[in-house]
């Protein structure tokens, strides 16, 4: 068994030190081997122009990267983080995974951005990573916010032997709660949604972030849920075995029986 927290937290916009530091309370109590937070975590999400995001993004080796990495030094866990990173004069809204032993954090970069993230971010070029870790004998697939939109990006994931999705969020509709238990069952994995709560205004419009951060089994069922407001930490163990086995009965593999060849060009390439 291995043992997952799933973060919901509400950074405050434009304020790295107060969130890392507020991350660090939350998480100081905690004890997992894999820790999940929102999008965005260490400096909120409703940029408008790239100058105002600038001071936060970072690339490896920065003052968050350094922060995630004791972490995960010093509680021997992967830890999954939502940051801006900056790179070659670009920002990309992106996730870094750090763990114990491994001095570079690996990056995904989001791949579908999500409404006037446009004006701020370049679309991710990193496709989609699974993490293998030896040391906890898991694979861990990641995507970010809006990729649940799009089966491809579990089932590619699914398909390169993710046993968990982990999904760092900031979302602000509803469907995804319907949507997200169908990517854990289709796929036969877990997926942890760590959501944030809690509202951005800029200007006139105000964004209202959704909180219900949860954790759903290979069966599509939630194993851990949070409500719409207030920070915590879920915390659920997870069996990978169910995982490892895509039968369903004596006959019926949803991977074996797959029929690539019928779903058109763009489904044969994987």
């Amino acid at each position: 068994m291995i043992r997952l927290a799933t973060v919901q937290f509400t950074p405050r916009l434009g304020e790295r030190e107060a969130n890392l530091d507020a991350i660090g309370k939350l998480l100081d109590p905690v004890e997992a081997e894999v820790v999940v937070l929102p999008e965005l975590c260490t400096s909120g999400y409703f940029f408008v122009t790239r100058e105002e995001l600038a001071p936060l993004a970072e690339a490896p080796g920065g003052v968050a990267c350094d922060f995630f990495q004791h972490l995960a030094e010093a509680k021997r866990a992967i830890i999954v983080a939502g940051m801006p990173e900056a790179a070659d004069g670009r920002f990309y809204n992106s996730v870094f995974v750090f763990r114990p032993g491994v001095p570079e954090p690996l990056i995904y970069r989001k791949a579908h951005l999500f409404y006037k993230e446009r004006f701020v971010f370049e679309p991710g070029d990193t496709a989609f990573p699974v993490i293998r870790d030896e040391r906890l004998d898991i694979s861990i697939g990641i995507m970010l916010c809006y990729d649940w939109r799009f089966p491809e990006v579990s089932r590619v994931l699914a398909l390169d032997g993710a046993e968990l999705i982990a999904c760092p969020s900031n979302l602000v509709t509803d469907a995804w709660r319907k949507v997200m238990p169908a990517r854990a069952i289709e796929n036969k994995v877990y997926v942890a949604v760590a959501n944030r709560c809690g509202a951005e205004t800029r200007g006139e419009e105000t964004l209202l972030f959704k909180g219900c951060s949860a954790v759903y089994d290979p069966y599509g069922e939630p194993v851990a849920l949070a409500g719409a407001d207030g920070d915590r930490v879920l915390l659920a163990e997870m069996d990978l075995r169910p995982c490892r086995d895509k039968r369903f009965n004596e006959f019926n593999d949803i991977f074996a029986d797959r029929r690539p060849e019928l779903y058109g060009a763009i489904c044969r390439k994987r």
